[in-house]
C-alpha cells in the first residue's frame, strides 16, 4: 500500500509516437512520390515540326550535318511524312552525301509517287553521281508532274550542262524558266549563274552566284562557284577569300584547299601551294587527283624526289599513309589528268630516270598531238634526257628551267553561247 507508483516516461512515448508518425508518412506519402526503379523513366516527347524548324535554322547557319541529324530526328518521329524525306534530301546534297540524299528521295517517292519534288531532288543527287541518263529521265518526270516547279528547271541546268555542251541551249532555256518561276530561291538564282560561268560570262556569273548567297550566306558550294570566277577574272585575292570561307563553313571538304593551292600556283606562289595542296591530301588521302596536283606542287618548288613519289601515286595508285588503297588515274583526254602525267614525266627526267620518262612523253605526244601545253612539256623531256645523256648530272639542279614554265591545263571554259 505504501509501495511508490512508477512515473510514465513521457520522453520514451513522445519519442515512441514521432516514430509512428515517421513510419506512416514514409510509407503512405514519400514512397508513393518517387519513382520505381523497375519502370522506365518516362521522356519528353518533342513534335516533329520542332525538330524541322531547328533543321531549318542550322540549314540557314551552314551547320548541314547538324541540320540532316535533325531532319532525321524529324523522320524518325513521322516516319510518314514524304515532305521530310525531301527536305533532308535536299541537304544531304548540299553537304556532298549524294548517296544518303537519293535514298531518301526515294523513300519519299515509295510515299508519295506523284510528287514533282520528290523525283526533282532524286534526279539532281543522281546527277551529283555521275548517272546523267537516269538524272535526266527523272528530271523530266518532275518537270511532268508539275511544270510550275522551279527548282527542278534549275536543277534541269545543272543536269543538261553535266550531260554534254551540245545541250546548253535547253539548259539556257531552263535557266530563264526557272528565274521566271522564282526569282527569289537559291537555286534558280544559282542555276543562272552556272550558266553564265558556263558561257565564259563570270561578271555575269558572279553578280547571280552573289545573289544566291543573299539567300543563304552560308553554303560552301556557292562560295566555292563565286570564288572559281574570281579565278577565272584574275581576281586572286577575292577568290581566295571566296575558297577560305568554303573551307571554314565544311572543313573536311579538300576542294577548298585544292583550289587555293591552284590559285597560289596561278600566282607563283607556289611554297603557299604547295601547303594547301598537302592539306586537301590531309583531308581526302586516297584521293589519286589530290595525290596528282601534290605532286605538280612539289615540282614547281623544285622538291623533284617528292613529286616523283606523289605523281607516281596519282598515276599507279598505291597506298596512303593510312593503309587504304589510292586508285590510279588512267591517261584520259582530260587536260588535268594529262598535267599530271607529263609533270611526272619531266620530274623523272630531272632525277636522270629516262628509262621511264621518255615513253611517257611518246605516249603523251602521240594522244594530245595538238594541245600546246602537253607538246612543251614532253618536248622538254626529251630535252632533259638528251642533256643527261651528253652530261650526266651529279646532282639534281635547282634552278627554273623551261618546263617550270609549261601552262598548266586550263580551268576555264570556252565562251559558248549566250544566256
Amino acid at each position: 500500500m505504501t509501495k511508490r507508483r512508477k512515473r510514465p516516461n513521457l520522453f520514451g512515448w513522445t519519442l515512441f509516437g514521432l516514430i509512428v508518425l515517421f513510419g506512416y508518412y514514409f510509407n503512405q506519402v514519400y514512397l508513393p512520390s518517387q519513382p520505381n526503379p523497375f519502370e522506365a523513366t518516362p521522356t519528353v516527347t518533342r513534335s516533329p515540326e520542332s525538330f524541322v524548324t531547328e533543321a531549318e535554322s542550322l540549314f540557314r547557319d551552314g551547320k548541314l550535318l547538324q541540320s540532316i541529324d535533325a531532319y532525321q530526328s524529324a523522320i524518325d518521329a513521322s516516319p510518314q511524312n514524304p515532305a521530310l524525306y525531301i527536305a533532308i534530301a535536299r541537304a544531304q546534297v548540299w553537304a556532298g552525301k549524294y548517296e544518303d540524299a537519293q535514298a531518301n528521295a526515294e523513300n519519299a517517292i515509295l510515299l508519295s509517287p506523284d510528287n514533282s519534288m520528290a523525283h526533282a531532288v532524286r534526279a539532281w543527287a543522281l546527277d551529283f553521281r555521275g548517272k546523267s541518263s537516269d538524272a535526266m529521265e527523272e528530271i523530266s518526270k518532275a518537270i511532268e508532274l508539275d511544270p510550275n516547279n522551279a527548282i527542278a528547271h534549275a536543277y534541269r541546268v545543272e543536269i543538261l550542262i553535266d550531260a554534254g555542251l551540245d545541250n546548253l541551249e535547253k539548259a539556257i532555256d531552263a535557266s530563264r524558266t526557272a528565274i521566271n518561276l522564282d526569282p527569289n530561291a537559291l537555286e534558280t538564282r544559282r542555276a543562272r549563274g552556272f550558266i553564265f560561268e558556263v558561257t565564259g560570262q563570270y561578271e555575269e556569273a558572279i553578280g547571280f552566284y552573289k545573289s544566291a548567297l543573299e539567300v543563304n550566306p552560308n553554303i560552301a558550294i556557292l562560295h566555292i562557284e563565286l570564288g572559281r570566277n574570281y579565278r577565272f577574272m584574275g581576281v586572286y585575292d577575292d577568290a581566295i577569300d571566296e575558297f577560305t570561307k568554303a573551307n571554314t563553313l565544311n572543313p573536311a571538304d579538300p576542294q577548298p584547299e585544292l583550289l587555293i593551292s591552284r590559285t597560289y600556283a596561278t600566282e607563283g606562289e607556289y611554297a603557299k601551294a604547295l601547303q594547301y595542296a598537302k592539306a586537301a591530301v590531309d583531308d581526302k588521302p586516297t584521293d589519286a587527283a589530290l595525290h596528282g596536283n601534290y605532286g605538280v606542287m612539289f615540282f614547281r618548288n623544285f622538291q623533284y624526289q617528292d613529286a616523283v613519289t606523289e605523281l607516281s601515286l596519282a598515276i599507279n595508285g598505291g597506298k596512303a599513309e593510312n593503309g587504304l588503297p589510292i586508285t590510279g588515274l588512267p591517261l584520259s583526254n582530260d587536260l588535268r589528268i594529262a598535267e599530271y602525267y607529263y609533270t611526272y614525266g619531266l620530274a623523272l627526267a630531272r632525277l636522270n630516270q629516262c628509262g621511264q620518262a621518255l615513253p611517257l612523253a611518246q605516249k603523251l605526244q602521240a594522244m594530245f598531238s595538238t594541245d600546246d601545253s602537253v607538246q612543251q612539256a614532253t618536248t622538254a623531256i626529251n630535252q632533259i634526257c638528251e642533256e643527261n645523256l651528253k652530261n650526266p648530272p651529279t646532282e639534281i639542279p635547282v634552278t627554273a628551267t623551261v618546263e617550270e614554265t609549261v601552262v598548266a591545263a586550263t580551268d576555264t571554259p570556252a565562251p559558248t553561247s549566250t544566256p
